[in-house]
């Protein structure tokens, strides 16, 4: 009998510990994408920026938009792609619409690839900064103003920004 208790005791430990892992494994997991920018993250706040233009060396920006299954958005780039110089200031627009008829918050989700272009992507203003409010069957546009810094290695001729909507509603109404 005091075997059983015993392996009780230790499984319910055991499997406190997974549930505090699984807890924790996201904050890690953010901490850890910050610390080393895996993942392709970049800035998730303006920043102020001098420009600084090479005229020289030109960087082909791919935009790529994806929304979430769950979410009842449609969400797009104005352009596929567009030719810039470092150190100089860009604008892109994208548009997003809520196809429900009640209204609805959504979270944009930047990631840049290859990863060693992220901390070379500097967002100075953007629309994944905060949450978006769609009112039922709302269309917006929706800014983008970026630089890329000319400090970016020489072998890196492409950059690809991909946004992935959310529809955050649910976690919105759960912080008022």
């Amino acid at each position: 009998m005091n075997a059983n208790r015993s392996l009780v005791a230790q499984l319910l430990i055991l499997t406190a510990g997974m549930f505090g892992f699984g807890f924790l494994l996201v904050p890690l997991y953010d901490v850890f994408c910050e610390i080393t920018g895996f993942g392709g993250r970049t800035n998730a706040e303006a920043v102020v920026v001098a420009e600084a233009p090479d005229l020289n060396r030109e960087i082909r920006i791919e935009f790529l938009t994806n929304v979430n299954s769950y979410a009842q958005f449609e969400f797009a780039s104005e352009l596929d792609s567009m030719t810039v110089n470092p150190g100089k200031m860009y604008y892109a627009t994208f548009t997003a619409k809520n196809l429900s008829a009640i209204d609805k918050v959504a979270q944009a989700v930047p990631s840049v690839a290859p990863v060693t272009a992220a901390e070379h992507f500097s967002k100075i203003e953007c629309f994944c900064f905060t949450s978006q409010n769609f009112l039922a069957n709302e269309q917006k546009a929706m800014p983008l103003q970026f630089i890329v810094d000319p400090n970016l290695p020489d072998y890196v001729d492409t950059i690809t920004l991909q946004y992935t909507f959310f529809d955050a509603t649910s976690v919105a109404s759960n912080n008022p």
